[in-house]
């Protein structure tokens, strides 16, 4: 069985582990957005600054309410042409002079 507590601690470490993935899209999203390293950094200390903000809520309603938001955001922000390594898949070198099969 479990007691209110564990369940209090399970929660916070998903809901800590749901706001990390949800920091680490924002950060990847706004790198399609700006290429350039100096422009990009301004933009992830204004990101990081809206999670700051955001840090004091306990509140399971303002919490859910705060995260569909910034997945709302998320979606809206989503580059129609997203940036992709050159070598990775889809890239513009991806299966570039593939050697033949030798049989």
């Amino acid at each position: 069985m479990s007691t209110p507590a564990a369940a209090s601690t399970a929660f916070k470490n998903a809901h800590r582990l749901h706001v990390q993935s949800l920091y680490k899209r924002s950060l990847k999203l706004s790198l399609d957005w700006y290429i350039q390293r100096d422009l990009w950094r301004q933009k992830a200390l204004a990101i990081r600054a809206q999670f700051e903000a955001n840090k004091h809520v306990t509140n399971p309603k303002e919490l859910q309410s705060l995260v569909k938001q910034t997945e709302k955001t998320l979606e809206e922000w989503a580059h129609p042409d997203p940036y992709k390594l050159p070598l990775g898949p889809e890239g513009t070198k991806w299966e570039r002079n593939v050697p033949p099969i030798m049989h």
